[in-house]
């Protein structure tokens, strides 16, 4: 066997190693929102003298976030798939799309966020916003972590093209932003609507 044979395999076996640690990453991640969104529903009634969910939240508002999360998924899938087709440029062009559409979402999650602490809804007036601006807070603190990671992976396609490396990060922070779309469509259906209805 020849030193670059066993170079690769060694390599491929490192890559390998590091995806399972990223399985497990996203497993205690999905523990730590299991454990919010537990939070949340047992305080969502305990508003105590403070406004309502329904007083505070706006569904289209919610929906747009949504859209352009879910977008947002759709365009890293299409990321892949040019990785996969090994065009790095085309790979790049989506990365970019994808990170616009995650800062737009970041932006009206903030907006929302400010709109109701103006109502006199901040996370300071009861157990329920507490334990709303906890969750939503935290999954919009790993959106941001996730679009700071589509800024380093497009730097790393960019430089040093679509290596083994490079692809599977790639891979790996796909599977993250994945994850995050599920978690919002978990917080949109427990959260938001029951919230408004």
């Amino acid at each position: 066997m020849s030193v670059a044979t066993v170079l690769e395999e060694e390599e491929t076996r490192s890559l390998e190693a590091r995806e399972f640690g990223f399985w497990v990453y996203l497993m205690t991640d999905a523990i730590i929102f299991a454990l919010l969104f537990a939070t949340y529903v047992v305080l969502s009634k305990n508003s105590a003298a403070g406004p309502t969910s329904n007083e505070l939240f706006d569904l289209r508002h919610t929906a747009v976030e949504t859209a352009l999360l879910l977008l947002s998924s759709l365009t890293f899938g299409m990321a892949t798939i040019a990785m996969t087709a090994g065009r790095a440029g085309r790979v790049v062009l989506w990365l970019i799309v994808t990170l616009a559409l995650g800062l737009g979402f970041l932006v009206m999650e903030l907006l929302e966020f400010h709109g109701m602490i103006a109502k006199g809804g901040g996370p300071e007036v009861s157990g329920f916003l507490s334990a709303f601006f906890t969750l939503v807070g935290t999954h919009g603190l790993h959106v941001a972590f996730g679009a700071l990671g589509i800024v380093v992976m497009t730097g790393q396609v960019l430089i040093k093209g679509l290596t083994l490396p490079v692809r599977s990060r790639l891979i790996r922070l796909g599977l993250f932003w994945h994850f995050l779309d599920i978690v919002w469509i978990g917080i949109f259906s427990v959260i938001y609507l029951p919230g408004v209805m």
